[in-house]
């Protein structure tokens, strides 16, 4: 099983651990996901998920149309 979002694609990033000395190792950041299960066309399907995208499926419709339209208009 792949470390990604299956939402947004969000996936393993690579860099270096960095000491107080400068020494530098090597460093894997993992997504923090989650699995869940979630209505898709009908069917209850389970999925991997990050933390983001779970957050914003269980924010009300109306406040996501709301803070939708906030940022059009800021624009």
């Amino acid at each position: 099983m792949a470390m990604k979002c299956e939402n947004c694609g969000k996936g393993v990033m690579y860099g270096h651990n960095v000491s107080h000395s400068k020494r530098r190792t090597r460093k894997v950041f993992k997504p923090n996901l989650h699995s869940a299960r979630i209505v898709i066309n009908g069917a209850r399907t389970k999925v991997k998920l990050c933390t983001k995208c779970l957050r914003v499926l269980k924010e009300p419709r109306e406040a996501t149309l709301k803070t939708q339209a906030a940022v059009k208009a800021a624009i």
